[in-house]
This record gives structure tokens, C-alpha cells and sequence, in this order.
């Protein structure tokens, strides 16, 4: 029995490979993809090309695998396009969720690493950094596209270039043409070109990285997309009720615009004021853990206060032209034990939105984690040795592919057939 579902796990591989890679132009290029994603789903340590060309016996071919992924000219779009194509109706996703994660590094030759803050470690330090969007849905998630951050150090129009590491720009294959571009701004690119694709998910998650941004949100409602954004406690905004006033001419100088009668409040302040009477108890999900849910596993639940607000800030004011700031929705997580709200969320879904369906959408973004942990601990996301611009863009999409049939398995397969074969 087990021979049999370890062939049909196999020839899956194989159709899913000459999916992804049907549009190589060379026949060795689609035949070391398929070898390459071998590796990456084979057991073992390290993901990198040594130790996957080891176990891939007659196939580990080292020199031409570090050839595939590091030089080799195929462009990584048009497989990330494929895979999204071949994850969305299996997904259905319901967001697009935007995050980024660290690639910590030793040395300085790779291409874009420079001392930088990246969750992944909780702290400033050597690495590169790569956002990714992804598909989700409550049952599965798939990372679908990708960027890596060029920091100003090694953008030689900066005034913060550093000029050794813009010497190692053609060594590391960065392309001419690429600059410093904000991470925020980054995501949106990548939100345009998988909407290139055909791909139409109205709603966008991201946390605080990028909800702070209040650039980023207007991108996204300049494109007609809703949003549930993570915030910091220090974002200021109006009440949802505050009305424009016009101050009382004093002279006979230029009459004053219409103004808010009080100045913006932090949305901690707001929270606070309505008050920890005001949270409602919400369960957005069930956990692994054993426990009293239906499904026999830990409920996740906490408390949270949903008001209606309008967000401030001088490029909101900008946006209205000094009108009337529009009226969004604030979450906040405000847990019964906790003296103050512990997470804030800002959301432009319409009023009559519930604001249970407010936190399980802002709540999904848990996936996003968990498809980082099993790229990085199963599949080597981060195990990439070689230093350039397209080996990393190869690498990180190749790693996404052997994440998303991983998926597909689980989604298609009994969980006793996948964990046999």
C-alpha cells in the first residue's frame, strides 16, 4: 500500500513540475526544476544545493543545479504567475495577505543584506529581507509572490549609498534599473502584477509594518481594495462622530477653513476612553491544541472593542483636500486579564461589516506565519548559499512550489496518505 501511494505522490510531482516549468524554453531548464523541487522535498538537513544534490543520487548533479538556480536565465514571474494560477481555485482565496521575513546572513556578499530589523530575529541585524504576498483562506494559504528589499545602502542614487556594496552590485547581478523602494510600496507593486494575472481578491491583511504607512492604505483604496491593516497605539485619529466647524473670524484676514473642533487622539486614547466595558467576546477559530471546540482542539477567543473612527494625519488631510475625513473601522484586541488593548487594527469594510467578521479577517493573517515556519523549517527558504539577485528571486519561488503541492497534497489526500508517502 505504501509503494503505491508514494508512486502516486510522485507522479503528482511530476505533473505539478512540468506545470510549473512549462513555459522554460529549454528542456534541461524544466528537467533541473523538477529536480530541484525533488530536493527540496526530500528529508534532510539543509536546503542548499551540496546537501540536496547529495541525496538526490544519480540526479545531484551539483554544478548544474547551482547553475539552474543561480545563473540560468528564466524568469521567475512567469513560474509564480503559474503558481497562482494552479493554488487559486484550490485556495479560494479571501484576502491577499502582504508580510515580509528575515534572511539572516554571516557575511556581506549577498546581494541587498545589510544590518536591518527584521522580526525574524526580533532585532537589528545581518540579513537580507524579502516581501511576499500570499493567497489565504480559513483552510490554506500559498505565497505566490515575492520581492527582496533593496536597502538605501546599496542604491548608488541615495545619499546613503555605501560604495562597497554598490561595487558588489553587478557581481551580485542586481539590475541596473533597481533602486530603493519602501517596503509598502513594494507590496503594492505586487498586488498590481498578481491583479495582472487575472487574479481579483478585493481585500488586502497586513500588519503594523505596513498599515502604519498611511501611503499604503491610500494605494489600496486608490485601486477599489478593501483592507484590515494592523496599526500601532500611536496612530491618531477623530472620533467617528467629530463634525468640521468653521473658527470664528477674529479679523479681516483670510477666513480659516473647516476645522475639528478638538485635535486627534491616539486610537489607544479612544479605546480607552470607550472602555473595557465596551469589548465583546469573539472566537475566530480553532487551534492544534486539544481542547472544548467542536473539532476537539483549543478555542481561540479573546475580547475586542470595534469603533467607527476617523484616521488623521497630514497625508489623509492631503487626500481629502482639508475636507471631511472619512470614517473607518478601528479594532482593538482587549484581552480580560489585561489592564489595556493589546492590538490594534484599522479597516475600511463598510459599516454595516460585523465586527466578528472583523477580527477573523484580521485574525487570518495567522497563516502567513505558519507558511513562513513550514518554508523555513521543512523546505529551506532561508538555506540559499549563493549571493545573487536572480539566484535568491529562483530560490524563494522554487521554495513556494514545493510549499504550495505540499498544500495540495493535504488538501487532496487523507492526512494517513500524505504522511505515509
Amino acid at each position: 500500500m505504501l509503494g503505491g501511494e508514494l508512486a502516486a505522490v510522485r507522479c503528482d510531482l511530476e505533473d505539478f513540475a512540468a506545470e510549473m516549468f512549462e513555459s522554460f524554453g529549454r528542456v534541461d531548464q524544466r528537467r533541473w526544476g523538477a529536480v530541484y523541487l525533488r530536493g527540496l522535498l526530500l528529508d534532510g538537513g539543509r536546503k542548499s544545493v551540496e546537501p540536496m544534490a547529495a541525496r538526490l543520487g544519480e540526479d545531484g548533479n551539483r554544478q548544474a543545479l547551482a547553475h539552474f538556480i543561480t545563473s540560468s536565465p528564466w524568469d521567475a514571474a512567469h513560474v509564480r504567475a503559474r503558481l497562482a494560477w494552479r493554488m487559486q481555485p484550490v485556495i479560494r482565496p479571501t484576502p491577499l495577505v502582504i508580510d515580509d521575513t528575515g534572511f539572516l546572513k554571516d557575511g556581506d556578499a549577498s546581494a541587498c543584506v545589510s544590518r536591518q530589523y527584521t522580526g525574524t530575529a526580533g532585532k537589528v541585524t545581518n540579513c537580507q529581507a524579502g516581501v511576499s504576498l500570499h493567497l489565504a483562506s480559513n483552510n490554506a494559504s500559498a505565497a505566490v509572490n515575492w520581492r527582496l528589499f533593496l536597502p538605501e545602502s546599496w542604491d548608488p542614487a541615495s545619499p546613503k549609498a555605501d560604495a562597497a556594496k554598490v561595487a558588489r552590485r553587478g557581481r551580485c547581478g542586481i539590475p541596473a534599473g533597481v533602486g530603493h523602494v519602501e517596503k509598502w510600496q513594494l507590496a503594492l507593486d505586487m498586488v498590481d502584477e498578481t491583479r495582472s494575472w487575472g487574479l481579483d481578491v478585493p481585500l488586502v491583511i497586513a500588519d503594523g509594518g505596513y498599515g502604519d504607512t498611511a501611503a499604503f492604505r491610500l494605494g489600496l483604496e486608490g485601486r477599489g481594495l478593501d483592507y484590515v491593516v494592523g496599526i500601532s497605539t500611536t496612530t491618531t485619529a477623530q472620533p467617528g462622530d467629530a463634525q468640521l466647524c468653521i473658527p470664528a473670524c477674529s479679523g479681516r484676514g483670510r477666513r480659516a477653513g473647516p476645522v475639528y473642533p478638538e485635535a486627534a487622539k491616539t486610537v489607544k486614547s479612544l479605546v480607552l476612553a470607550a472602555g473595557k466595558r465596551a469589548a465583546r467576546p469573539v472566537q475566530w477559530r480553532e487551534g492544534s491544541r486539544p481542547g472544548t471546540g467542536r473539532s476537539g482542539h483549543k478555542r481561540m477567543y479573546s475580547r475586542f472593542v470595534a469603533l467607527r473612527i476617523r484616521p488623521a494625519g497630514r497625508e489623509i488631510r492631503k487626500a481629502t483636500a482639508g475636507g471631511e475625513l472619512p470614517v473607518r473601522w478601528l479594532l482593538a484586541e482587549w484581552p480580560a486579564d489585561q489592564d489595556e488593548p493589546v492590538q490594534f487594527w484599522l479597516s475600511n469594510l463598510p459599516e454595516t461589516t460585523p465586527p466578528a467578521t472583523l477580527v477573523r479577517t484580521a485574525k487570518l493573517r495567522w497563516r502567513i506565519e505558519n507558511d513562513y515556519r513550514e518554508m523555513k523549517q521543512a523546505l529551506g527558504l532561508a538555506h540559499f548559499e549563493g549571493r545573487t539577485w536572480p539566484g535568491w528571486h529562483h530560490h524563494v519561488t522554487l521554495v513556494s512550489a514545493a510549499h504550495a503541492f505540499c498544500t495540495l497534497q493535504r488538501l487532496t489526500r487523507s492526512p494517513k496518505e500524505t504522511a505515509s508517502a
